[in-house]
């Protein structure tokens, strides 16, 4: 079968091997044929050879964790076949810490778990693959041309729930979001401060392109100018960029109580000249909390299946960019200027 690789450390790997052996039985009880794999920035960056790690014994890593596929065969009966089901990403570790052994895995303690298409366990970008039942997510059967979302959105979900718990410090009523950033990860996060009702804006630097449209369609007010130019104070701010500057402009820019949820991840090397004392000051005087966020567990996999279910799928449909097809697969990871998210597409 067809399966999408590289061998990590190596950046002129990227290959389609069309002889890749079928997914062996222990990988998981539940088979899935491959409807489509989304595609992001942790791609590219495995594929340039910044990181990721084959399974033991193994030379090459299967790319792939934004997953969509069939259910073929579940002798577990949790699934049935022909139900449409998206792959957990992360797995918790074999020890394992407190947190994975409470199926917190995107909390994980001693950095000792995996991930398809990642970390020590092969993706989802062959014909085939398998996952354990409990590594199964099954959706709305609306969502085929769109399920390859659900990863994404699960790490919004999460954001989105630690946001709530932090809130829910005290007596709680946000009203206004700025999330920081417009690519897949900002406009899910937009998508779901909208489902809870809240006024929206979304910061980008894009001034032409699908990014302002795609925001003015959720009812969100789109912004291109620096942080320190808008003229409110955001209760609640998802920064997706990993813009030092940004971050540290959104940071100062919250509101009183306000949570700052850090979505995106830095390069580092970057240093800037900053009154690290007035922002002290102000996160202490104004009881502000910032937090990083990453990955999801099975609880957050859950809540986004249910937020894309009463998304509007003309405008899900509308952040897939572009469609490749597996035989294309090197234009699938050639970036595009105007590109949101990109399929690679096992269907067609």
């Amino acid at each position: 079968m067809r399966a999408v690789t590289v061998t990590p450390g190596n950046p002129k790997s990227l290959r389609c091997a069309a002889d890749w052996p079928e997914p062996a039985t222990d990988e998981g009880a539940v088979l899935v044929e491959a409807l489509a794999v989304g595609i992001c920035g942790t791609d590219h960056e495995i594929i340039a050879g910044h990181y990721g790690e084959a399974p033991p014994g193994v030379k090459d890593l299967v790319l792939g964790h934004e997953s969509l596929g069939r259910v073929l065969e579940d002798p577990s009966g949790t699934l049935q076949p022909g139900d449409l089901v998206a792959g957990i990403v992360r797995h918790p570790d074999p020890v394992p810490c407190p947190n994975c052994a409470v199926g917190e895995w995107d909390m994980c303690r001693n950095g000792r778990y995996t991930e398809h298409g990642i970390k020590a366990l092969p993706g989802f970008a062959r014909d085939r693959w398998r996952v354990q039942p409990q590594f199964a997510v099954g959706l709305d059967p609306a969502l085929a041309r769109v399920g390859m979302l659900l990863e994404p959105t699960s790490v919004v979900a999460k954001a989105w729930d630690h946001i709530e718990r932090i809130g829910n410090r005290a007596e709680w009523q946000p009203q206004t979001v700025l999330v920081t950033g417009a690519g897949p990860i900002g406009l899910l996060a937009a998508l779901l401060a909208v489902q809870r009702g809240l006024a929206v804006h979304v910061l980008d630097r894009a001034t032409s392109g699908p990014k302002p449209d795609l925001v003015r369609a959720l009812g969100a007010t789109y912004h291109a100018v620096p942080v320190n130019e808008l003229d409110f104070e955001p209760d609640v701010v998802v920064e997706c960029t990993g813009a030092p500057v940004v971050v540290l402009d959104v940071m100062c820019k919250a509101g009183i109580n306000g949570i700052v949820c850090l979505t995106g991840v830095s390069s580092g090397g970057r240093k800037i000249d900053f009154d690290a004392g007035s922002l002290n000051r102000a996160l202490v005087l104004e009881n502000n909390v910032v937090f990083g966020s990453v990955n999801a567990n099975r609880r957050h996999w859950d809540m986004a299946a249910e937020a894309l279910a009463r998304a509007d799928r003309s405008w899900l449909e509308s952040l897939i960019t572009r469609r490749v097809p597996v035989g294309a697969y090197a234009e699938a990871y050639t970036p595009q200027p105007d590109d949101i998210k990109v399929v690679l597409d096992f269907a067609a």
